[in-house]
């Protein structure tokens, strides 16, 4: 009987060790998709930041003619004395962790005349599309019915790399904007 009862501590061993080889697996394998996990949600927090930092150079952009008065040089302070290019340090770390640059600059691709009827004087855009006859109380242009701004389309592209990380996001954006028609021939032609 003694004999019968070693044999079963044998293979209660056995199976003891077989149980932890498979629950050392079970954890390791944990462990690999947890990191997995967490480097795909950090890649997916660069590429993010990297989109917001493109979006906001884009904003900065457009807010200001500067990108259809020069367009190869439409950001006022490039990175690293580079046209058209803007470093953003989104850690306040003082350092610049994502690059951005226009792919190509600001291109006009279309423009169209604006009719003296279609303007309203009452916005300050529009204002500056009319010129005032005293003598007859018109306006110029008025019997063709054109005005003398014309409404044009940008098309703007912004490429931001994370340094770090190297993702990349690349967004295009339009923008409209009036222009006057003597601007047209040189600024979007």
């Amino acid at each position: 009987m003694n004999k019968h009862l070693n044999k079963q501590q044998g293979l209660t061993l056995i199976l003891a060790l077989i149980l932890l080889v498979l629950l050392t697996l079970i954890v390791i394998t944990s462990v690999n998709m947890t990191k997995g996990s967490l480097q795909t949600v950090g890649n997916m927090q660069q590429r993010n930041e990297a989109y917001s930092a493109a979006q906001e150079t884009i904003a900065e952009v457009i807010s200001s003619t500067r990108f259809i008065d020069t367009p190869d040089d439409a950001l006022p302070s490039p990175c690293n004395g580079v046209p058209n290019t803007k470093c953003v340090d989104t850690n306040a770390d003082g350092k610049a962790d994502v690059a951005i640059k226009l792919a190509k600059p600001p291109t006009c691709s279309k423009v169209q005349a604006v009719k003296t009827a279609k303007l309203d004087l009452a916005k300050e855009q529009d204002v500056g599309c009319v010129v005032g006859q005293q003598q007859n109380f018109g306006t110029a242009g008025a019997a063709t019915g054109a005005s003398l701004c014309s409404d044009s389309v940008w098309e703007i592209q912004a490429e931001a790399t994370d340094v770090v990380t190297e993702a990349k996001v690349e967004i295009t954006q339009g923008v409209a904007v009036r222009v006057s028609n003597d601007a047209v021939s040189t600024q979007c032609p």
